[in-house]
């Protein structure tokens, strides 16, 4: 079967192309998913998308005239898919629903200790041939509270990293972990996660009832000097809010590898570009926000499940057959 893969680096064909074993006919495309760019996908009956890619009611039609039944993403979460109207076209949308949840979590503890001891700024400073460490002083994790937003696959991951630094857990889901609470987490409300986390971080799905969890509202209700972890969804935080936060609040701290308005800056090299995004061009400015390029996911392991689990969701749709990944807009409204 044909494919255009949108939104294509050349780490995604070599991983890509070794999963196929010249099986099908893959095309690649730089190219964003738009309704500008569907007209690239006339003739392909299936697509393959990323996470910025947008998959509207508009762009889904356009792919639709062209031809296009089957979208593949390559990619867990799903919130920029129409899925209503995909049903409506009779469209099959089919995701990667389990790659190396060990990545993400390893990226958030990852971020948590760079911040924390500044090794990022060390490194700037040694590299000047500045040896002094004035201004690096950080905290020993051993003690400290954490609280874990979503505590489903990456999130129960996290916790168990969490809990060999000796760190107390607390955590906020619709649904307990098992897995979870044999750590001695213990499950509270989000209001009394947020008093009580020297530490917070989020790893939960982008849903109407999640987008901008964390608020000008919610976000007073942290510690002062707390430090707020984002690898999940840009939409989970609400990033205006964190501008006069981070104002007030000179000894706290932002890390993010995910924004809400990402699809327009992530994945492409800006740095002889003047950035018009203000919001994150203010974020860059503070000296205790890291921000990252969604690269949470970004191993070695991760990329070859991608590939693979995008090979088998592309065979099982031309043998008929439904699989794990493939969602369906009743089943997620349910």
């Amino acid at each position: 079967m044909k494919v255009l893969v949108y939104s294509s680096r050349p780490y995604d064909r070599e991983f890509l192309d070794k999963a196929n074993r010249k099986a099908h006919e893959f095309h690649f495309t730089e190219a964003r998913l738009e309704e500008q760019s569907a007209v690239l996908a006339a003739d392909f009956p299936a697509v393959c998308c990323f996470v910025s890619d947008d998959l509207d009611a508009r762009v889904l039609q356009k792919l639709h005239e062209g031809g296009t039944r089957l979208v593949l993403l390559r990619a867990t979460g799903f919130n920029n898919v129409d899925l209503e109207e995909a049903a409506k076209l009779g469209m099959t949308v089919m995701r990667v629903s389990n790659y190396s949840p060990y990545a993400v979590a390893e990226f958030a503890a990852g971020m948590i200790l760079a911040m924390n001891r500044k090794i990022h700024r060390a490194y700037q400073r040694v590299r000047e041939g500045n040896f002094r460490i004035d201004g690096l002083l950080g905290f020993d994790l051993f003690g400290k509270t954490v609280g874990i937003v979503g505590t489903g696959r990456i999130g129960s991951i996290f916790a168990k990293i969490m809990y060999g630094f000796g760190c107390n857990l607390l955590g906020f889901d619709k649904y307990e972990n098992p897995e979870c609470i044999d750590l001695g987490l213990r499950y509270v409300s989000l209001e009394e996660l947020l008093k009580e986390s020297d530490i917070v971080s989020l790893h939960a799905p982008l849903t109407p009832d999640t987008r901008y969890l964390i608020n000008s509202e919610t976000i007073s209700l942290m510690k002062e000097g707390a430090m707020l972890i984002n690898t999940s969804r840009g939409a989970l935080v609400d990033t205006q809010a964190l501008i006069p936060y981070l104002k007030r609040c000179t000894i706290c701290a932002v890390c993010l590898d995910v924004y809400e308005e990402e699809e327009h800056i992530y994945y492409r090299d800006l740095s002889d570009q003047v950035i018009t995004d203000d919001t994150i061009s203010r974020l860059l400015t503070f000296p205790n926000v890291l921000i990252t390029g969604h690269q949470a996911f970004f191993t070695q392991e991760a990329m070859e499940t991608i590939a693979e689990t995008t090979l088998r969701n592309l065979n099982d749709f031309i043998a008929g057959r439904k699989n794990e990944n493939t969602v369906e807009a009743e089943k997620v409204m349910a």
